[in-house]
């Protein structure tokens, strides 16, 4: 106990220093954003690097006093790097396999990043300052670059699709005004070379044999050249490397040139001719807002854009369905240049997504309403294949990349830029129009729409790039603070004829009408709110899996997430501090007692996206709109998909929507709100195009269901499903005590009987209250629904039942090991009394081996079947929206373990089955069980079946953290086996009757049919052994013979 005191004395008193150890290896001090370092940095190489940096220092100005933030803004992070061509590569890369578990189209990435790790500003001079800083550099294939350069990484590293060096570096910082001013760092750096020394003439023969041979090299040398003011046309970062070594060593490597654009710094907006080529006269008419689309002109552009960009988030490019033209022209991606893996696309620019970077925003009010601003940014194009997380901290221009600069006005709501591709001035000869709409619709769902265009009107060597950035639903009130966003329903006639076709009357759904409540409008302060909470219901986020009569269909597991757009005139979710007017309909939702069936139906959009193991081709989103019924707790809804095809299939598809399919119908249903533990609470969602089945935009029909959902107040209904089968629990323990109550005192008054009661039945029940007295587990009743809430685990009326509930269990084990206490001794009565007669007395060995052998023989059946049962046919493999559907593999869900743990309690559901056996090894003629125990015990392990059966069949937790798919059909306990079971024990409760009822003579011969017999000849091996009074009396009168013998013989 000492040494764990004093154990817990020093983790106490340590714990702040490893901590502080761990976070800062964590978070290594880089640039300028972390404290200031710690470590002491050694400058004992600055009279070499003055030596090789006099060509720069001969040309640097004085510095200024206060000076910049050089740890600030003399970084970067993963710019691009390249070397020359020749004989001296700098560093080896190996594919290895990683091309077959990705793409084969992916294209290895060289990456680079610097950064500042100190300022030796006690030994500055006029014209320059010391600093250290580290460099991280490589070749990479996945994508997994290090988000920032840290002096503790190893120093070179490679494996199969990755390559990475770092150096460290000391140098000086100077600033010079050639070049329209610049800052530059010149640095010397230390690092471990991979080495290229080989006998075979291979440079890197190494890489796939052993480890790699490394030289430390301190001759390199980093001069970096930073704009002093950054501009459209200035703002890249140059920088070159060079290897101080002859030619000759082994250590030389050819230059390497670092480019990469700062997002730091001062910008000065001045390209005032570019951007009056582009944007005069302003504004500029393009096409993204045709179609009706109200655009914002508020005040609060900068903080929109600036929100909207910051997010990360990609924007997506929108097929040319507009183009006709050639294929040359109508497939190229717009000003961007030419990429292998984009152009496969043919116009369609699938899963191509293009970056907002490096935003800049400066508004300036002019008057009360009106407002302008000046914006740059640079728009970075990704190819399908690229990471998209590397790809938006990506910094190096390139041929896929554009800055702008531009302006936007409150009076047209255009933002018109000039876009300079790569980093050279002589190609800005694009223009950007950007927009952010307040209007939406089914086809347009979009908070950034714009499009880019040559500015050279007489060459237009591509079509107008459109691109907008699509908004979910929990975005709209963080971006849209100043503006008011509002929805324009278009398809409720259409989707009013979806409701009468899926709608027909009959009995059910008057039913459903009547008795059941499904979510709808609630009482709240206002009309808004109650549509707000109402939303959040309808909302799905969960797995489901496709329905259908094939069990496989249980395996297909899909992630589906349904956002609700709006509700009626409710965009987004409701702030109460908008104050949106609603034109009366909060009195008239207040004051409404009742409802016709037209107000019960809710105009409703929503956005529903389906992903899974699987592929599902040509779809991944749809964009629906139609009606909400609150009577049956059903949506009508005509949804649009974006085909993805290329753009001369686009163009002759004369029945799409802005290049959007909208000949789909969904239907999505409900569950109640009220009786959810009688009903199924999971949502089936239904999927139908109407297209002909020769269109080649036709895809079978889908159901699908989801696993079960839970609703903003559907805590109570938890708490309530607990709260049932809390004192369901009760009352059938506390019935099963009186059970076992009423056999104590049978035996009591049937002593003779008291032998012939089953041990092994006796050791089953002990074993079933034993369970959960030691594991936890919930007695008789197997709780689907793990409920985790910190609410219900505080919950006092829930710990009453819960330790009612154990300590009937108690009571019942305790009782049940005092029936097995008089058995047992009743036994050991019978053997004192006819020690040479064992055979006489009832034994279980042989009831024990013959049960036991019974089950094992049961459960090796029962893994059998379910293992076969969850093998998937790979024949039934198909493609949900190519005419046929993408079965999902799911590995299995059932272990050994689970399959014991549920036959446990079906040994314990047959625990007749010992006293059944019993009863025909001894040849009973008496009646050791009562009626009230054997019957009563029956009906309450039936009970949980019958529950089970009535109730809903939830096949999993409410909870994320416990969603594994079930499949029903595979559940030990399913519908199935709910009916038979309890068949079977009713059986053994009827053979313990009947066997109690006739001797075994009588019943021997009842089953006799002719010569065969099902049950062999009455022995005498259990005869009844004389009473307890008879016995005694036998012994006295055996005693009293002895002492007249020996009277006589005296």
């Amino acid at each position: 106990m000492k040494g764990v005191e004093f154990a817990l004395v020093v983790w106490i008193m340590c714990r702040p220093l490893l901590i502080g150890c761990v976070t800062s290896e964590i978070f290594p001090d880089f640039g300028g954003i972390s404290k200031e370092s710690k470590v002491k940095y050694e400058y004992d190489r600055i009279g070499e690097v003055n030596k090789h940096c006099a060509f720069l220092l001969s040309s640097a100005s004085e510095l200024k006093p206060g000076g910049i933030r050089i740890r600030r803004e003399m970084g970067f992070i993963d710019g691009d790097w390249r070397q020359d061509s020749g004989d001296s590569p700098m560093l080896p890369f190996d594919e290895g396999d990683t091309r077959k578990h990705t793409s084969a189209r992916l294209t290895p990435l060289k990456l680079a990043s610097f950064g500042v790790l100190d300022v030796d500003r006690a030994h500055r001079t006029k014209k320059s300052v010391s600093v250290s800083g580290f460099l991280s550099m490589g070749i990479t294939l996945d994508g997994s670059f290090p988000d920032r350069p840290y002096e503790h990484s190893q120093q070179f590293q490679i494996y199969p699709g990755h390559t990475q060096l770092s150096i460290s570096f000391q140098g000086i910082y100077m600033e010079t005004k050639k070049n329209g001013g610049e800052r530059l760092m010149c640095l010397l750096g230390t690092t471990m070379l991979p080495s290229r020394e080989s006998d075979t003439g291979d440079t890197w023969d190494w890489v796939k044999s052993s480890q790699p041979a490394l030289l430390q090299d301190d001759q390199i040398l980093l001069v970096l050249r930073y704009p002093m003011t950054l501009t459209l046309t200035n703002r890249t970062i140059q920088g070159e490397m060079t290897s101080l070594n002859a030619k000759s060593n082994s250590k030389y490597f050819d230059p390497v040139h670092i480019l990469s654009q700062s997002s730091t710094g001062r910008y000065e907006f001045g390209s005032g001719n570019l951007s009056s080529k582009a944007c005069d006269p302003y504004p500029y008419q393009d096409n993204s807002t045709n179609g009706g689309i109200e655009i914002d002109k508020g005040i609060g552009f900068c903080n929109l854009i600036e929100q909207v960009t910051s997010d990360g988030g990609p924007i997506t490019i929108v097929p040319n369905w507009r183009c006709n033209g050639t294929d040359a022209f109508c497939s190229r991606f717009g000003p961007f240049g030419s990429n292998n893996e984009i152009n496969a696309t043919d116009g369609s620019f699938k899963d191509v997504k293009l970056f907002m970077q490096n935003l800049i925003c400066e508004q300036q009010i002019l008057s009360e309403n009106t407002s302008s601003a000046k914006v740059a940014a640079v728009f970075r194009a990704i190819p399908p294949s690229e990471n998209q997380y590397t790809a938006v901290r990506r910094s190096g221009p390139t041929n896929m990349t554009l800055s702008a600069e531009g302006i936007w006005k409150s009076t047209e709501g255009q933002l018109c830029m000039v876009g300079c591709r790569g980093a050279e001035s002589r190609f800005c000869d694009s223009r950007i129009c950007l927009y952010i709409p307040l209007t939406f619709s089914i086809r347009q769902r979009s908070v950034i729409v714009g499009s880019i265009t040559s500015i050279d009107d007489g060459k237009e060597s591509y079509f107008p790039l459109a691109f907008e950035k699509l908004v979910q639903p929990g975005e709209m009130w963080n971006y849209y603070r100043n503006s008011l966003p509002y929805y324009v329903y278009s398809k409720i006639d259409l989707a009013g004829v979806v409701l009468e076709r899926n709608e027909p009357f009959s009995f059910g759904t008057i039913i459903k009408k009547s008795f059941l409540q499904f979510p709808k409008l609630e009482n709240s302060f206002d009309y808004m709110s109650s549509l707000s909470y109402l939303s959040e219901d309808l909302t799905l986020q969960t797995s489901a899996f496709l329905s259908g009569p094939s069990s496989n269909s249980y395996r297909s597991r899909i992630d589906v997430q349904m956002q609700i757009i709006s509700l009626g005139p409710l965009l987004g979710r409701y702030l109460s501090w908008r104050n949106v007017s609603t034109s009366g309909e909060d009195a008239w939702f207040q004051t409404k007692a009742e409802y016709t069936e037209k107000q019960l139906l809710l105009n409703v959009s929503a956005q529903l996206t389906v992903s899974g193991v699987g592929h599902f081709t040509n779809f991944s989103m749809l964009f629906l709109e139609g009606l909400y019924d609150q009577h049956v707790g059903k949506m009508y809804l005509i949804g649009c998909r974006d085909v993805r095809a290329s753009w001369n299939i686009l163009f002759e598809s004369m029945d799409l929507e802005s290049g959007l399919d909208c000949l789909i119908e969904t239907v999505v249903s409900y569950p109640p709100t009220t009786a959810r533990w009688l009903s199924n609470p999971m949502a089936t969602i239904s999927i139908s195009s109407q297209r002909p089945e020769d269109d080649p935009l036709y895809f079978k029909s889908i159901k699908l269901q989801t696993f079960s959902i839970l609703y903003r107040k559907q805590r109570e209904d938890i708490l309530s499903r607990r709260g049932v089968e809390g004192i369901l629990r009760i009352l059938t323990l506390s019935f099963a005590i009186a059970c076992i109550s009423s056999q104590l005192f049978y035996i009591k008054q049937n002593e003779d009987y008291v032998p012939f009661v089953s041990i092994v039945m006796l050791g089953v029940q002990a074993l079933g209250y034993s369970i959960p007295l030691i594991t936890g587990a919930e007695a008789l009743f197997k709780t689907n629904n793990s409920v985790s809430s910190y609410d219900l685990a505080n919950d006092q009326w829930f710990h009453i039942i819960d330790y009612s509930v154990k300590l009937l269990v108690l009571v019942s084990f305790l009782l049940t090991l005092r029936l097995f206490q008089k058995v047992w001794k009743s036994r050991i009565r019978l053997l004192t009394r006819a020690p040479l007669e064992l055979h006489r007395v009832p034994s279980d060995k042989r009831v024990l081996i013959s049960t036991m052998v019974i089950h094992i023989i049961g459960f090796i059946i029962i893994l059998i079947i379910h293992a076969t049962k969850t093998v998937q046919d790979p024949s039934e493999t198909e493609s949900v929206f190519d005419t046929t559907t993408v079965a999902i593999d799911l590995p299995p869900k059932w272990g050994w373990e689970t399959e014991l743990e549920e036959y446990i309690g079906l040994v314990q559901d047959f625990f007749l089955l010992p006293q059944v056996i019993g009863n025909l090894i001894w040849q009973i003629d008496r009646k050791p069980l009562r009626k009230l125990y054997f019957v009563g015990i029956t009906i309450i392990r039936l009970i949980p079946h019958i529950y089970d059966y009535i109730s809903s069949p939830i096949p999993m937790s409410y909870y994320v953290g416990r969603d594994e798919l079930v499949d029903p059909t595979q559940d030990f306990y399913s519908k199935f086996g709910d009916i038979a079971i309890p068949v079977f024990a009713f059986l053994l409760a009827v053979a313990v009757y009947t066997q109690q009822r006739w001797d075994y003579q009588k019943l021997s011969q009842s089953l006799s049919f002719g010569r065969y017999k099902l049950l062999p000849s009455l022995s005498q091996k259990y005869e009844r052994l004389p009473s307890k009074s008879t016995f005694e009396a036998e012994l006295a009168s055996t005693g009293n013979g002895h002492e007249k013998k020996d009277d006589d013989e005296e």
